[in-house]
């Protein structure tokens, strides 16, 4: 019987039931590789990027694969946008403040000193215009991004040498992420971008001073309490930076709506999945290192203080300078304002007593 007659005698149902779906909802199977900036030794933040590959895979019912390469297996950690925008790869996940060096609006899409906390920058990339300024931004470099974690504020890192007053930073190398190096400079110290993966032998050779990278659970892997001793709070650069997917505009224009549709929604749950990681298990893993003999001590007000004061004066030379900048940060900085004369009200008097109680 041929499939004409077939379809006429049994109907629909029976062929669906004989495995002859109508061949036009058939989709070619797609291969994708996604280079991530941090080492695979990190389920976390590198995690993200596997989160998201498998969500792919199962949303699509494994017609659609992402292999994911941690840093150094398709290119250097801080190649992935290059890569992207040339086509090299069809994705990548990372840190966009990286990339600072091409244009500082890229530190916009992630974290900048004395930002957004973790839920005011999803609030403001999902229903403000964040997402809309940084697609628009992201466009002249052949890239569409998807906001794909958060690690919620972070550590201010580890030193060689106790902090005790601005003084203690004059001099001082250290390795720092995205646009805090650009603030860290004008207090007097020396920063250092310098690869996850690369900074423990700097810091146990003394080829730098301090060095920050997330907060316990990732610090602990990476084995920064046996080099340093002292470890600050709070990460004033990086009060909630963002992980982003970045995808070659051609290969995700290139999909089907539904594998778009598919995209989208597996970057919005490692997104989710990130934060609550890090959430989950950062008060363990600083417990297990205090009692392992790490001193633990906050930032001092003075440095605190010159480091905010320093940030302005970068973000007004910028606004004079870079039109990009000026536009996204206009937006930027007004919604920080909103939020947190809101949080004042409700998140910090909440927890501010909270943490106040013996639990």
């Amino acid at each position: 019987m041929d499939r004409r007659s077939l379809i006429k005698n049994a109907g629909i149902a029976g062929v669906l039931a004989a495995g002859m779906a109508p061949a036009v909802h058939a989709q070619a199977a797609i291969r994708w590789r996604l280079a991530s900036s941090f080492p695979k030794s990190l389920d976390t933040i590198f995690g993200g990027a596997v989160t998201f590959a498998e969500k792919v895979k199962a949303m699509s019912g494994g017609k659609f694969e992402i292999s994911v390469h941690a840093a150094g297996e398709l290119m250097p950690a801080f190649g992935v946008v290059d890569g992207v925008q040339q086509g090299s790869v069809e994705c990548a996940h990372t840190a966009p403040y990286y990339f600072f060096g091409k244009d500082e609006c890229f530190a916009l899409g992630c974290a900048i000193p004395f930002g957004l906390n973790s839920r005011q920058m999803t609030a403001w990339m999902f229903e403000g215009n964040g997402l809309k300024l940084m697609r628009e931004f992201y466009a002249k470099y052949n890239i569409i991004n998807f906001p794909a974690g958060n690690t919620g504020s972070q550590m201010g890192g580890w030193y060689r040498k106790e902090i005790k007053s601005l003084k203690d930073i004059k001099g001082m190398k250290m390795r720092i992420g995205g646009f805090g190096g650009k603030v860290l400079e004008r207090i007097g110290g020396v920063p250092q971008n310098i690869p996850g993966g690369e900074i423990y032998p700097a810091l146990e050779k003394g080829t730098i001073d301090a060095a920050e990278w997330v907060g316990p659970y990732d610090d602990q892997k990476l084995g920064f309490n046996k080099v340093a001793p002292f470890y600050y709070y709070p990460g004033w650069w990086e009060g909630g930076p963002q992980l982003d997917v970045f995808i070659n505009d051609k290969a995700f224009n290139a999909l089907s709506s539904e594998n778009k549709a598919i995209v989208q929604a597996a970057a919005a749950e490692a997104h989710v999945v990130m934060q609550a990681r890090y959430d989950a298990l950062n008060p363990n893993a600083l417990k297990q290192l205090v009692g392992a003999g790490t001193k633990l001590r906050p930032f001092p007000n003075d440095v605190l203080s010159a480091a905010f004061k320093a940030a302005g004066e970068v973000y007004e030379e910028l606004n004079a300078k870079n039109e990009n900048w000026k536009k996204i940060y206009a937006d930027f900085s007004k919604f920080r304002a909103d939020q947190n004369l809101w949080f004042r009200f409700t998140e910090m008097g909440f927890d501010r007593f909270m943490q106040a109680q013996k639990l």
